[in-house]
């Protein structure tokens, strides 16, 4: 394996960490958000600059990372046609049989620890961040 890559240096800051989604995706980021229970707010997002090969489920729960097999990170060069700087790898629970395997590449990753609430609060202090769906009532 190469020593271009960064494998699952993924530090997690303490909390509670068991409901996972998705929240968004595109050309420039691929960005999972986590936190006890997802109904009104979540306290944690893996944010992946510029995604080049995602395998996830959109809902999972308690993720264990780990450093990618040989194997995945052979099967990503392959298919990227290079070696990704960032390489991030995890199973979780995803409701079947077994864990899901995951895996990331980017060309760059975050952890970003902080309240987001997903509703609307007119009272909300200034700095709240919201959920990208959350819009002000009308």
């Amino acid at each position: 394996m190469s020593g271009a890559h960064r494998y699952s240096d993924v530090q997690l800051p303490e909390g509670s960490w068991w409901d996972w989604e998705v929240i968004g995706w595109d050309a420039g980021q691929f960005r999972l958000a986590a936190g006890h229970d997802l109904t009104y707010h979540h306290g944690l997002e893996l944010v992946f600059y510029r995604p080049a090969f995602v395998s996830c489920p959109a809902v999972f729960h308690d993720p264990v990372f780990r450093a990618p097999t040989r194997d995945e990170c052979t099967g990503v060069t392959r298919r990227l046609g290079e070696v990704p700087p960032v390489l991030v790898a995890f199973e979780a629970d995803a409701g079947g049989r077994e864990p899901a395997s995951c895996l990331v590449a980017a060309e760059g990753f975050e952890v970003v620890h902080g309240l987001v609430l997903r509703y609307w609060r007119e009272d909300a202090a200034p700095g709240t961040r919201f959920a990208p769906w959350v819009r002000p009532l009308v």
